[in-house]
C-alpha cells in the first residue's frame, strides 16, 4: 500500500495534466460551435474512448517497440523528459501546445473531430503516450500495472464529464481561472519532466564513469 498510493498519485497527476481537459475546453467549444448538446456528448464520448484505447496500445506495446528499434529505456526517459518539459513550459505560459485551429480547419474536421484533432493530438498526444510507456516500465508488479490502467481510465472518465459540461464550466471558471489552473498544472508537469530526465541520465552517467574509471 505504501508503494501503490504514491504511484497512483504520480500517474493521476501526470496523465491528468498531459490530457489537460480544462485547457481543451475552449478549443472544444470553438470546434463544436453551433452543435447541439447531444452532438457534443457523442463527440466527447467517442474521443475519450478512442484516446483511452490508443494510449493503452502504446502503453502495453512500448517495451516491444524498445526491443524492435533497439531503444534503451533510459534514452527514452531523457527524450520523454524533454517532450513533457516543453508541454509544461507552454502550459506555464498559459498557451495551448501545438493546437492552432483555423476556420477552414474547423470546417474540415467538423464531420469527425472526435478522432482528429480532439483525440489526437489534444487528448492523447506524444506527451501522454511517452508518459504511458514510461509509467508501464516503472510498474514492476501486476498491482502497479492494474493501478496504472485504472488511473488512465479514471482520467478519461473525468475528461469526458469535464468536456461534456464544458459550457457550464467555462462560465464558472472564467478565462482567468482557466489560465491559473493551466499555469499550475504546467509547473507540476515541468517538475515531473525534470525527475524523468534525471532518472534517465543518472544510470547512463554512472555507466560512463564506471567504464572510464573502473578502479573508482
Amino acid at each position: 500500500m505504501d508503494t501503490l498510493f504514491p504511484f497512483a498519485l504520480l500517474c493521476f497527476t501526470s496523465f491528468f495534466t498531459l490530457t489537460n481537459p480544462l485547457g481543451t475546453m475552449p478549443v472544444f467549444l470553438t470546434m463544436t460551435q453551433g452543435m447541439s448538446n447531444q452532438e457534443r456528448r457523442h463527440i466527447v464520448k467517442r474521443a475519450t474512448i478512442i484516446s483511452f484505447l490508443i494510449l493503452m496500445v502504446f502503453t502495453f506495446s512500448g517495451q516491444f517497440l524498445f526491443k524492435f528499434f533497439g531503444i534503451s529505456t533510459n534514452g527514452f526517459r531523457i527524450a520523454a523528459g524533454f517532450i513533457i518539459f516543453k508541454i509544461g513550459y507552454d502550459m506555464l505560459q498559459a498557451r495551448f501546445t501545438n493546437i492552432k485551429l483555423k476556420d477552414e480547419e474547423i470546417r474540415t474536421y467538423a464531420n469527425d473531430i472526435s478522432i482528429t484533432p480532439l483525440s489526437i493530438p489534444m487528448l492523447c498526444g506524444p506527451g501522454a503516450i511517452a508518459n504511458g510507456i514510461m509509467m508501464m516500465d516503472a510498474a514492476k508488479s501486476w498491482d502497479l500495472k492494474a493501478v496504472l490502467i485504472a488511473v488512465i481510465a479514471l482520467v478519461y472518465v473525468l475528461t469526458y464529464f469535464i468536456l461534456k459540461e464544458s459550457t457550464r464550466l467555462v462560465a464558472v471558471i472564467g478565462e482567468t481561472g482557466n489560465n491559473v489552473m493551466m499555469r499550475l498544472m504546467g509547473l507540476i508537469l515541468m517538475v515531473i519532466a525534470v525527475e524523468c530526465f534525471v532518472g534517465g541520465i543518472r544510470p547512463i552517467l554512472t555507466d560512463i564513469i564506471q567504464t572510464s574509471f573502473p578502479h573508482l
